[in-house]
C-alpha cells in the first residue's frame, strides 16, 4: 500500500496540550534553535574571522562545507544509533559534544583548526535531528508528526533568525571568539536539562497520566525494535532524500550567504546586514509551523497521505523559486527583503512535511529512515557552499541565484511523481501496511 491508500484515524487533532508530550516538545524546540545558531553563527562571524585569520572566499566556502561532510555521511548511522541507545542518553552526549566543538571554534587560530572544529560540529550534530525524530514517534500520536515536525523546526529558524543578532551583539561586546565561547557553554546546560526530564518512552516518565498513554503511539523498546528493512526504505526513501537535496541546496544559501550577499550587494555595515538577515529568516519561523498544520490538516480532510504531503512540496518549492527571481532581477534593498522572506517562507513550508515522511513511512525506523532522507540535506550542505562561492567569485551574486531557482523547480518535479510506502513489521516479518 502506498501512502496514498492512508485513510485518517480521526477528525479531530490528538491534544498536545496539558501533556507531558507537550513539555518534550518544547525541550525539544529549545535544542533544535541551539542547534542552529550552534551550526550558522559561522555565517554572521565569517567577515569578521575572514578578516582576523586572513582566510580566502574560497577558504571560507571549505570552512562552511566541513561542517556538511560528516553531517551528510553520518546522518543514517547517527539515526540508527540514537535508536540503539535510545533518545535520552543519545542526545544528552550529543549536546555534550556539540557544545565542545562550538567552543573549540571560538579557540581555532587558523584555516586548518577552524576547519575541524566544524567538522567536529558535523560529527556530533549528525545524529541530532534523527534522534530528535525517533523520540518523537514515540511520544506523539501519528497524526500530529507534521505539527510537531513544524514547531520543532519553526523553533530552529527562530534559532536561525537570532543567531545574527546575538553574534553580532556579542562580538561587539566581547568579540567573535568570546561570542562562541558563550554558546558552547548553552549547549551544555541544554544537554543536562534533557537528561534529567527525559525518559525513553511515556510509560517510563512518572508524571504520564492513563489517559495520554492511550493516545500514545505503541513503539517496542529500542532493544526489541525489528531489523532495518534497508532496501525496501530505500526505495521509499531515496526520492524523498532527492527532494530534501534540493531544498537544503536553497537553505544553505539563505544561512551561509545571506549576511555576505546583503554586506557585499548593498553595502551593509555589521549590525544592519545582521538585522536585515534575521528579519528575512524569520519568514521560516512561521513558514515550518505553517507548512506542518496545513499538511497535517490535508491529511485529516481528506484522508489521502500522498495529496497531503507532496501538495505541501509542491506550494513550498515552487513558491521559493518564484520569490527568488526579483532578487537577481531588480537591485533594490527593499525588493530583495521582501522577496527573500516570502522565498524563504515558501521554502520552509517543506521541512515539517519532509521530516514527517520518515515518520510516516517508518515509524518503528523513524531515526534511521528520517537519517536517510537528511542525508540528502547534508550532501547539499557540503556542495552548496562550495559551488555557491566558486559562482560568486567567477560571475557575481545573479548566477548563483538563478542556479537555486532551477534546483528548486527539478525538486518540485520529483515531489510530484515520489510515492512513498509505509513500512511496518508484524512478528518480525516486514510488510507494506496502511496507516493505523
Amino acid at each position: 500500500m502506498s501512502l496514498l491508500d492512508e485513510k485518517p484515524s480521526r477528525v479531530a487533532a490528538t491534544p498536545m496540550r496539558h501533556r507531558v508530550r507537550g513539555n518534550v516538545v518544547i525541550i525539544l524546540c529549545v535544542m533544535y534553535a541551539i542547534s542552529y545558531i550552534d551550526r550558522t553563527n559561522i555565517s554572521t562571524a565569517l567577515p569578521t574571522i575572514q578578516a582576523n585569520l586572513h582566510l580566502t572566499t574560497d577558504q571560507t566556502g571549505l570552512i562552511v562545507s566541513a561542517f556538511s561532510i560528516p553531517y551528510a555521511l553520518l546522518q543514517v548511522f547517527g539515526g540508527n544509533l540514537g535508536e540503539r541507545f535510545g533518545a535520552r542518553k543519545a542526545l544528552f552526549w550529543i549536546a555534550l559534544l556539540w557544545g565542545v566543538a562550538t567552543l573549540a571554534t571560538g579557540l581555532s587560530i587558523g584555516f586548518w583548526t577552524l576547519f575541524g572544529a566544524r567538522v567536529l560540529l558535523g560529527l556530533t550534530e549528525a545524529a541530532a535531528f534523527p534522534t530528535a525524530t525517533s523520540a518523537m514517534t514515540r511520544w506523539v500520536p501519528a497524526d500530529r508528526n507534521g505539527f510537531v515536525q513544524g514547531v520543532v523546526h519553526s523553533a530552529s529558524r527562530l534559532g536561525n533568525a537570532a543567531a545574527p543578532l546575538i553574534v553580532a551583539w556579542l562580538i561587539v561586546w566581547a568579540g567573535w571568539r568570546e561570542s562562541f565561547i558563550v554558546l558552547g557553554v548553552v549547549s551544555v546546560i541544554w544537554g543536562v536539562i534533557w537528561f534529567v526530564y527525559f525518559r525513553n518512552r511515556p510509560d517510563e516518565h512518572k508524571r504520564v497520566t492513563e489517559i495520554e498513554l492511550a493516545e500514545m503511539p505503541d513503539r517496542p523498546k529500542s532493544e526489541k525494535r525489528p531489523p532495518v528493512p534497508w532496501r525496501r526504505m530505500m526505495r521509499s526513501i531515496a526520492p524523498v532524500a532527492f527532494v530534501d537535496f534540493g531544498y537544503g541546496w536553497t537553505l544553505w544559501v539563505f544561512l551561509t550567504w545571506l549576511p555576505s550577499f546583503l554586506g557585499d550587494s548593498y553595502g551593509l555595515k555589521l549590525l544592519s546586514y545582521a538585522g536585515f538577515t534575521s528579519v528575512v529568516l524569520i519568514g521560516g519561523v512561521f513558514g515550518d509551523t505553517v507548512g506542518g498544520v496545513v499538511s497535517d490538516a490535508w491529511f485529516r480532510r481528506t484522508g489521502d497521505m500522498r495529496k497531503a504531503r507532496r501538495n505541501t512540496l509542491m506550494i513550498g518549492l515552487i513558491g521559493s523559486a518564484l520569490w527568488l527571481i526579483p532578487v537577481f532581477a531588480i537591485h533594490n534593498l527593499a525588493v530583495a527583503i521582501v522577496s527573500l522572506t516570502l522565498s524563504f517562507f515558501f521554502l520552509e513550508l517543506c521541512n515539517a512535511t519532509l521530516w514527517a515522511i520518515p515518520m510516516d513511512t517508518a515509524p518503528e525506523w523513524a531515526g534511521t529512515a528520517s537519517g536517510m532522507m537528511n542525508t540528502g540535506f547534508g550532501i547539499a550542505g557540503i556542495f552548496s557552499p562550495i559551488v555557491f562561492a566558486a559562482l560568486v567569485s567567477a560571475t557575481g551574486w545573479q548566477w548563483p541565484f538563478f542556479a537555486s531557482i532551477v534546483l528548486l523547480v527539478v525538486s518540485a518535479v520529483v515531489a510530484w511523481r515520489m510515492n512513498p510506502k509505509r513500512i511496518t513489521s508484524r512478528d518480525g516479518l516486514v510488510s507494506n501496511q496502511k496507516l493505523a
